[in-house]
């Protein structure tokens, strides 16, 4: 924490370069920026940031509403990121060209554990399946790639929750609807508050019908090198097959798939290396 009373000069952080020889260039710099934030932003703000002279901010503020990219909330005074811009990054991620070796660890998973698995993503206040592996058992659960379940009630949810910062999950829940699926459904925030502390304290999240009647799920987060994961794997199975306590013994073989995923991701994440340029 700065103290208030440092001398102000150390305050001062010197502002982010939006580079590019195009504006195109520089407009996709700027949105770099944006997607990295978690919370609406001013003109002022972005201004102040970036160094950039507010009419020139505006306008290319302006050029990337117009293209649904960004979006204002309700006072109008305040920018985030827009529809278009959110649909591009979650097609990223069901399409990108690592898509097929981490479907490759799920369907390892789905062979050891004899039940369906998932990968899945925060997208807003929902958890996207980016990936889905069924079981070859007869009875199931049939969620494709592209479901969207909502983040209240589902364990990849709360381990999203858990990883957020208390300030970034309170905006997030308290424009979210806590509908009840099913009788075990939390719809109070304080009680999902306590269970979201501690599905961070044991780093394991359950959904025990609480989305769906007769449904159990045992999700765990994909460890990232940069700290920020959006990543999560999580084993469904009807509860006639698969109690809570079933679910635990899982747990093993839920680590190993994540490994192997982090491992993935920061294949795809590391820079190409110049002696393998031909």
């Amino acid at each position: 924490m700065i103290h208030p009373m440092k001398n102000v000069s150390t305050l001062v952080q010197a502002p982010l370069e939006i580079n590019g020889d195009t504006p195109t260039l520089r407009l996709f710099a700027l949105l770099e920026v944006v997607a990295s934030k978690d919370q609406f932003f001013s003109l002022q703000s972005l201004a102040e940031e970036t160094g950039i002279p507010k009419p020139t901010l505006h306008r290319m503020l302006q050029q990337l509403e117009n293209a649904g990219l960004l979006e204002r909330s309700g006072d109008s005074r305040q920018y985030g990121t827009g529809v278009r811009l959110r649909r591009l990054a979650e097609n990223l991620l069901l399409n990108d060209s690592f898509h097929g070796a981490r479907h490759g660890v799920l369907r390892s998973l789905v062979n050891e554990v004899g039940e369906s698995c998932n990968l899945t993503a925060l997208s807003g206040s929902e958890v996207m399946y980016l990936d889905r592996v069924e079981t070859p058992a007869p009875l199931r659960f049939y969620l494709h790639s592209g479901s969207r379940v909502p983040v209240h009630c589902s364990a990849s949810g709360k381990l999203f929750l858990a990883n957020m910062a208390p300030a970034q999950r309170q905006r997030l829940l308290a424009h979210a609807t806590l509908e009840a699926f099913t009788p075990k459904t939390l719809t109070n925030l304080d009680a999902l508050e306590e269970e979201i502390k501690q599905v961070k304290r044991q780093g394991f999240a359950l959904d025990n019908e609480e989305f769906l009647p007769g449904l159990l799920c045992i999700a765990v987060m994909v460890p990232s090198a940069s700290g920020r994961s959006n990543l999560c794997v999580a084993v469904q199975a009807p509860i006639m097959r698969l109690t809570p306590e079933k679910a635990l013994g899982l747990l093993p073989a839920l680590h190993r798939a994540v490994d192997a995923l982090s491992h993935i991701e920061s294949e795809a994440t590391d820079p190409l290396d110049d002696n393998a340029i031909a």
